[in-house]
């Protein structure tokens, strides 16, 4: 797909998330065993055959940095176009954080100038879900739109921090709630945009001129009137991750066979950094049930419902249910661990017992000693 150019927001990390965003940019959590939550919508990108993919970093990136690399894992390593990360070089003389996308853009404007297809997608990339991005794109090209919003009928986000459509019979999106107290019957925004290069150019140099930050609030909801507004409704999954009990659910949502097939489906495989681990190895005593288990861990204890990413160590005796364990966590002999979400590189003792609850799980910080 020659004619769209991919832009994903990676600049934050999300302070309702805990400990799970204090060392990482939200972009770069840990999901699912073996990937980063960025995997999913640059692999959607790449799937639609978007060779150009520029990603705009702020705070908290190295991680990010190390998991991307060139691009080579998703296609993206290329003498031109392919991969850029754009960290906040030009923003610097100003200082402080972005305060939303329309300010990420105008810190990147140079970049966004020299872009050489006539659409661009703007997507989160912290959000887990298979787009048909070329889908997307013909919908946005058939339908005349000046703003195609990718929505979803199956409301995951919490209100206070989610954005709504409401839809006339025409097709056209006639009304943006911007979190409100409570969702109505309406479809939840994924803030997922399709928009033609040169709109979205105009679109930055008002805001940079009027000191606009947000793009819904201050572009998109006072130009419902003259701008075309259509939606495209995705109806599978969506994996949004606003809180630490969000990044639990969705998490639990893996071992659901169902999600999983919507989620990774083959036809549109999700690409991840590939560390070319060894087999897991189970002990003659392991037990291991409804569990995802990622390559590279020795496992001696019981499993049970839970996603155990690379390089876990379960040591005997060891028992974890309900729980997401991140790379390199080790569980050694005896200790007990139940609804449980363990960062990178923790390290659980010998004999302790740690139990949150499906309502309130525990989250430890990476690289603890418990």
């Amino acid at each position: 797909m020659n004619d769209l150019h991919g832009l994903l927001f990676a600049y934050r990390a999300d302070a309702n998330l805990g400990e799970l965003t204090r060392p990482r940019n939200t972009c770069s959590l840990p999901f699912g065993g073996r990937y980063r939550l960025i995997d999913f919508m640059l692999s959607n990108y790449v799937n639609a055959g978007i060779s150009d993919v520029g990603i705009i970093v702020h705070q908290n990136y190295q991680s990010l940095l190390d998991h991307l690399g060139s691009g080579k894992d998703w296609d993206l390593s290329r003498k031109h176009g392919g991969l850029r990360i754009l960290p906040p070089f030009s923003y610097a003389r100003r200082g402080g954080d972005y305060r939303g996308p329309m300010d990420a853009l105008a810190g990147v404007s140079d970049y966004l100038n020299n872009i050489r297809q006539d659409y661009v997608i703007l997507g989160r990339g912290d959000v887990a879900l298979n787009l048909p991005v070329a889908d997307v794109f013909q919908q946005h090209l058939d339908s005349g739109a000046d703003v195609t919003v990718v929505c979803t009928p199956t409301l995951r986000g919490a209100p206070r921090s989610s954005e709504y459509v409401e839809v006339s019979e025409s097709g056209r999106i006639t009304d943006l709630s911007i979190h409100p107290i409570a969702a109505g019957d309406q479809l939840e925004s994924l803030e997922l945009y399709v928009l033609s290069k040169q709109l979205l150019l105009s679109m930055v140099d008002y805001c940079a001129a009027h000191d606009v930050t947000d793009f819904s609030r201050g572009v998109l909801q006072p130009r419902l009137d003259s701008l075309k507004l259509i939606p495209y409704v995705h109806k599978g999954y969506v994996g949004r991750f606003q809180s630490v009990d969000d990044y639990y659910h969705r998490s639990m949502d893996l071992l659901d066979p169902a999600v999983r097939a919507d989620l990774f489906n083959p036809q549109r495989p999700i690409r991840t950094k590939d560390q070319s681990n060894p087999s897991t190895y189970y002990g003659p005593s392991s037990t291991c049930t409804c569990s995802l288990v990622s390559d590279g861990c020795h496992i001696e204890g019981d499993v049970e419902n839970s996603i155990i990413s690379r390089g876990v160590t379960i040591e005997p005796g060891a028992k974890v249910v309900n729980s997401v364990l991140m790379q390199g966590t080790v569980v050694k002999a005896g200790a007990s661990l139940a609804y449980v979400i363990a960062d990178k590189s923790v390290t659980v003792n010998q004999g302790r017992m740690l139990m949150g609850h499906s309502t309130y799980p525990l989250a430890i910080a990476k690289g603890s000693v418990v």
